[in-house]
């Protein structure tokens, strides 16, 4: 029986690593002729990444997790790199070449000189789409490439339309741009594609279409159109809507304070009524400066409605990009909030994200509208109010509000670090909203909820995709060999 193995390249960032891990995991679940090897680059800022990756290697034998060299010298920090970030990390990924190249030369010759019955080809590379770089190694040693889309199919639309706009107008694109070739308006675009890295974002894009196939952690169900518009425009590789991958075990290691917090969190959920309570969660990367987090307090204690709020503040000036738990709550909300809203309300720092949209007790959900999180939100089916931050956020949730009607627009085009303040009297709207069991919001988001369900299990529509692929990875192999 032929095996092979399946070399991944995730990016160093939560929102890409844990759906790539939870995607392999379910490939090696499903078809026991199939190996993965993680090639795990380091992320150029101090995260929790690397033991998360090791604890699920550790628990999956066909998992085998190798660890990529920093390049040395180590690739310097862009002199733009905090203006255009997408640009800067693009360029990081790309540093990592030569060491992947001689890892993976290494799988491939190691499998050509066994001449054992139980041999495991290296059948291609599964890359990260910040990883397209590595698609030059594939080439190198005749292996296919394979793009993992950890984002929606709008977002991968979006991404396919790039390069073809580009060859018409090299400009990058403005807010007060018309529509933009495309049914969003440009506000909504992500930030990359005016922050400098629009150029990065082309170079990334033009790639797409060089791959043999893109895995996407979407389902049909969800995204019907745009996902049935790849399969009739002649240009893009087969699409394999394999979603949500998500994990729904919250495997991340967490330090003995981070399970205190569960704990207390958890205890203080289960004495509340079924849908009583809003949920406020802003990403590894969301925070708030001072005059913000007042408006945010004022607009929860004028709702009336039970809240937890993850509160995370900006770093301190020159300690990197990595938001911190607030220590002193007391200090920047309003005085008297916390004996006003006690029993209420609980304020928190780190929170276990999955755990708590999970809870019986969460009624709505007040998010960035990073993808992983709608998806946790439509699988447990509680409904979110949007408040993109960065990235792809805003296109996500004017997707989510405007095109697919599954959640409620509080701000589609607000971004982190414009200076923008969104005002109480708006946050306090917004959460009646949510909370409102009778909305039609509501009804359409626990009907998805089923329906995403569904999709991963035998008979469903993800489910003959990740069939699919399977056929594809072990078909090619079989007759390459």
């Amino acid at each position: 029986m032929e095996k092979v193995r399946l070399v991944f390249i995730p990016a160093p960032r939560s929102g890409h690593l844990v759906s790539t891990l939870q995607f392999a995991k379910r490939l090696i679940a499903r078809e026991e002729r199939i190996s993965i090897t993680i090639l795990a680059i380091q992320s150029a800022s101090p995260t929790t990444l690397s033991s998360y990756a090791k604890s699920v290697a550790a628990s999956e034998p066909k998992i085998q997790l190798i660890d990529v060299p920093k390049p040395q010298p180590e690739h310097p920090p862009a002199q733009d790199s905090f203006k255009s970030p997408a640009k800067s990390f693009s360029l990081y990924i790309e540093s990592h070449l030569p060491n992947v190249k001689k890892i993976v030369t290494n799988l491939v010759s190691s499998s050509h000189a066994s001449e054992s019955l139980d041999s495991i080809h290296v059948a291609g590379l599964v890359v990260d789409f910040f990883c397209v770089s590595m698609i030059d190694v594939a080439k190198e040693l005749h292996l296919p490439t394979y793009l993992f889309m950890t984002n929606n199919a709008g977002y991968q639309a979006l991404m396919l339309h790039l390069p073809i706009r580009h060859k018409h107008n090299e400009v990058e694109p403005k807010d007060s741009d018309p529509e933009w070739l495309i049914s969003v308006p440009p506000r909504v675009l992500p930030a990359a594609l005016t922050d400098g890295s629009y150029s990065a974002y082309v170079k990334v894009a033009s790639r797409f279409r060089e791959t043999r196939g893109i895995i996407a952690n979407t389902f049909v169900e969800l995204e019907t159109y745009a996902i049935n518009s790849f399969f009739h425009d002649g240009q893009t590789p087969p699409v394999y809507p394999v979603g949500p991958v998500i994990d729904l075990e919250d495997c991340q290691a967490h330090s003995n304070l981070e399970q205190a917090q569960r704990d207390k969190i958890i205890r203080w959920l289960d004495d509340l009524p079924q849908s009583s309570v809003v949920f406020l969660c802003f990403g590894s990367m969301g925070s708030f400066g001072a005059e913000q987090v007042k408006e945010i307090a004022v607009g929860l204690e004028q709702s009336g409605q039970r809240f937890l709020w993850a509160l995370r503040m900006p770093p301190p000036k020159g300690k990197g990009m990595m938001p911190i738990d607030c220590p002193n709550p007391e200090e920047v909300l309003p005085d008297g909030f916390l004996e006003r809203t006690h029993g209420k309300g609980l304020i928190c720092g780190w929170a276990p994200q999955v755990e708590v949209l999970a809870h019986k007790a969460t009624g709505g959900f007040v998010s960035h509208c990073g993808w992983n999180s709608i998806l946790e939100s439509l699988w447990h089916g509680v409904p979110i109010v949007t408040w993109p931050m960065y990235a792809e956020q805003q296109l996500n949730a004017f997707r989510m509000v405007k095109e697919l009607g599954l959640a409620l627009e509080m701000r589609l085009d607000y971004k982190k670090g414009g200076g923008e303040v969104v005002r109480a009297d708006e946050i306090e709207r917004a959460v009646v909203a949510v909370m409102d069991k009778e909305s039609e919001v509501r009804k359409k988001v626990k009907q998805m909820g089923e329906m995403t369900r569904k999709a991963v299990k035998d008979g469903g529509s993800s489910f003959a995709y990740v069939g699919r692929f399977i056929e594809d990875v072990i078909g090619n192999n079989c007759g390459s060999n």
